[in-house]
């Protein structure tokens, strides 16, 4: 594997300092989900390796995931409770004993995962600031202080329309410098509408956004999300990671500023597996259709071109995306197939898991395969260890295997029966081995002796140059009418490297000469103050900030603060390029409504103009989109609502109140209130007819003693409003705040829905 042999202790604004580049930070702690070369091979070797089948300690706490270590605490990802009270869980526990010394719960709201798939990743340590960064499988990122205070919190559904899916993949955040990486399906406003496999940069510190990014094209192949974790590199004087994506791709994006910098196309479906990276090559694995076989899966190693700025990669000009690497870049290829477990790579030899159990081992300069273990009949999501020349292998059965890899041959030395599944992966520290299963937490000793520390491979961060763009901080900002922000103004080299700031800048409204929609963002700069006005419409769009010869955009949404009211009465119904699903003239539905102008469409309908549901994208069947703010609370949403179809088939229609989906339910003649149907799901009687129109009335109400009233009724348009509600719902661990939205479900994309007359007011 080849790593740089300097560090460049150069501090910048993206905290390359050097504690964070400390190549003995690793020393005694697992700091991440592939350990502290991303390869999940530990650093340690024991004066004896004497594992002890008899566990040191448990917990009988759910988990999926990988438990990371820092400074003498674990800190674990889980899952517990049924029902309503099923929650996923940070804990912070003492490293020796297992005792918990704080834990924060968070409870799933508005997603379709299934069947307990939770916690399938890890969370993130920083050692700069020892703060701990989650990615909850519904797309709320936090980061906690080392004592558990809540520092920032982004909604990732709410705030940039991050999608969900039954597989519930949640995946690892990342952390480089002061720039945290999480990754999700999201389908947002503008050229960020389309539902793509995307990344985002945070600020570690702040939660600001730095950058988004869209390597790959296209949506993900039947909802192939991926939970490939990125892997880090310095290369061409830029700092980047390759990754994997849910459209089929290996891609590389540039750590910085979040520019795909090439793709490579690997698959037809999703890749879940993360790439590691050899000498100046990349191994990778999937377990989906090939491109240019009848085969399915492939394990391959791939050159990286040695000019990142000019790949001779082609760039698809209608998916856009990195430019497309050719094939000539294959190096060798392996027919495995794995979809979800990860390679290690170890002197030269990659170990791999595949969907059947087996455990191979192949030379990473030829792709030769070395040999092979049976070890169970089936494999999911757990990837191999290494220490001390054993491989950790936990398998999805719930068999734990330690394997002697230091022959030509395996050894299997021990092999443990498990309480649960072995989904997570194990991790390494200080002589013993952690690993949860869908059951418990295990913590085993294997050393003997004293314990020796290899010295991590140092990092190098590339050296600034000349700044030539400006980087806008927050990227994309969200206003209430009413509402300020301050962006500050940072400078990079044209590798993305941070060079420093500028005080002021001049700022425009921009247009991007290939934007569809030509929109303005309704606000105003004073300095570098953007301010939305307190009679500011619902709007969108970007600014150009230019500072000499420096310039750099920002991307914003100006979105109405409560009472907020919409008939679509203003809206203007034309023929349009592409045409309207319906068949008829249409308009889009307001720009900043996220992820809505691919869902919906304002169309007439016996003389008024109200929201359709659009039918060509079965990706969209299920689809949220939100209106509002994700800290509102305490408030109450009403509108006009009908399905089209017929007495067999009918459609569902919702809104979105704090959180939770209160619907008509056509084909079950039911009025439901739901947040995730397998933990919050109630529902009463109510007859529903096809194209007749009903009037959906909702609202939820806090108590301070955290508990929630999620009450609905609902009658035909037109007649008087009943006085009691339909249907009210008590829920023990209320969500307590939310954004509002519509909800509509089409199964098979076979009957739309129709909204109007929308109304959002405070509660009184």
């Amino acid at each position: 594997m080849k790593f740089f042999s300097r560090v460049i202790l150069a501090t910048t604004l993206f905290g390359a300092t050097a504690m964070a580049q400390d190549a003995d930070i690793h020393k005694g702690n697992w700091l991440s989900w592939r350990g502290p070369l991303q390869t999940g091979v530990s650093l340690e070797t024991y004066e004896k390796f004497a594992f002890q089948e008899e566990p040191v300690w448990t917990d009988a706490i759910s988990g999926q995931g990988v438990p990371v270590i820092f400074n003498g605490r674990i800190y674990s990802w889980g899952y517990r409770g049924t029902g309503p009270d099923l929650e996923e869980v940070v804990q912070a526990r003492d490293e020796k004993t297992g005792d918990i010394i704080w834990e924060r719960a968070t409870h799933d709201f508005l997603s379709d995962t299934i069947y307990n798939r939770y916690s399938i990743g890890a969370v993130a340590v920083d050692p700069e600031t020892e703060n701990v960064i989650v990615a909850t499988t519904y797309g709320l990122v936090t980061c906690y202080s080392k004592d558990g205070d809540q520092i920032w919190q982004v909604s990732m559904m709410e705030r940039f329309g991050r999608l969900t899916f039954p597989n519930g993949r949640a995946g690892a955040p990342i952390i480089d410098g002061d720039i945290c990486i999480i990754r999700g399906v999201t389908s947002y406003w503008g050229a960020d509408g389309p539902a793509r496999d995307r990344f985002f940069g945070f600020d570690k510190k702040t939660g600001e956004l730095l950058w988004s990014s869209t390597p790959g094209v296209g949506p993900p192949y039947l909802k192939d999300t991926s939970m490939a974790t990125p892997y880090l590199d310095t290369r061409d004087g830029k700092r980047v990671f390759y990754v994997a994506t849910g459209c089929g791709n290996i891609a590389c994006v540039n750590v910085m500023d979040g520019t795909p910098l090439w793709r490579f196309q690997l698959s037809k479906g999703g890749i879940n597996s993360s790439p590691v990276l050899y000498k100046d090559s990349i191994i990778a694995i999937h377990g989906k259709e090939n491109l240019d076989t009848t085969e399915m899966g492939r394990m391959i190693r791939l050159d990286i071109p040695d000019d990142l700025d000019n790949t001779g990669g082609e760039i698809d000009p209608a998916q856009k995306g990195a430019p497309r690497i050719s094939q000539d870049h294959e190096m060798w290829r392996t027919t495995l197939e794995m979809f979800t477990s990860s390679p290690l790579l170890h002197d030269g030899k990659v170990y791999q898991m595949v969907k059947t159990g087996s455990l191979f081992c192949v030379d990473a300069e030829t792709g030769e395969i070395l040999w092979e273990e049976k070890l169970a009949n089936s494999q999911l999501h757990a990837s191999p260890v290494l220490v001390d020349g054993r491989l950790l292998i936990s398998t999805f059965p719930g068999d734990f295997y330690v394997i002697n890899v230091t022959g030509e041959k395996p050894v299997i030395e021990h092999k443990l029966a498990l309480e649960g599944n072995g989904i997570g992966s194990p991790s390494v520290c200080n002589g013993r081995i952690y690993v949860h299963t869908t059951e418990k937490l295990y913590a085993f000793q294997a050393a003997e002796g004293a314990i020796e520390y290899a010295a991590a491979p140092e990092v190098a961060m590339p050296e600034a140059g000349e700044a030539v763009k400006v980087l806008p901080v927050p990227s994309d900002v969200l206003l209430r009418s009413g509402e300020s922000a301050t962006v500050k103004l940072r400078t990079l080299d044209a590798n993305g490297v941070p060079v420093g700031t500028v005080e002021s800048a001049g700022w425009a409204t921009f247009i991007p000469p290939t934007a569809r929609v030509k929109a303005t963002m309704d606000a105003s700069f004073e300095g570098n103050t953007i301010s939305a006005g307190d009679d500011a419409e619902l709007s969108a769009g970007a600014w150009k900030a230019t500072s000499g010869d420096l310039s750099g955009i920002l991307r914003g949404r100006v979105i109405s603060d409560l009472p907020y009211k919409e008939d679509f009465e203003a809206f203007e119904l034309a023929a349009k390029p592409g045409g309207s699903v319906s068949g008829r003239e249409f308009d889009f539905p307001p720009l900043p409504w996220i992820g809505a102008r691919l869902k919906w469409e304002v169309i007439e309908n016996e003389g008024n103009k109200v929201l359709s549901k659009t039918l060509d994208r079965v990706l969209f069947q299920r689809s949220l989109s939100f209106i509002g703010d994700p800290d509102l609370s305490n408030y109450t949403m009403q509108a006009d609502v009908m399905t089209d179809g017929n007495r067999r088939i009918k459609s569902v229609i919702g809104l979105i109140n704090q959180r939770y989906i209160i619907s008509l339910v056509g084909n079950a003649n039911i009025l439901e209130v739901s947040s995730n149907h397998e933990r919050v799901k109630e529902s009463v009687p109510f007859p529903i007819s096809a194209n007749k129109w009903y009037t959906l009335k909702t609202r939820v109400d806090i108590g301070e003693d955290g508990t929630g009233t999620i009450r609905g009724k609902a009658w035909v348009k037109g007649e008087p409003e009943p006085e009691a509600w339909t249907i009210e719902v008590e829920h023990k661990n209320a969500h307590q705040k939310g954004a509002p939205g519509i909800f509509g479900f089409a199964p098979q994309s076979q009957k739309t829905v129709f909204i109007d007359n929308i109304n959002i007011t405070p509660n009184e």
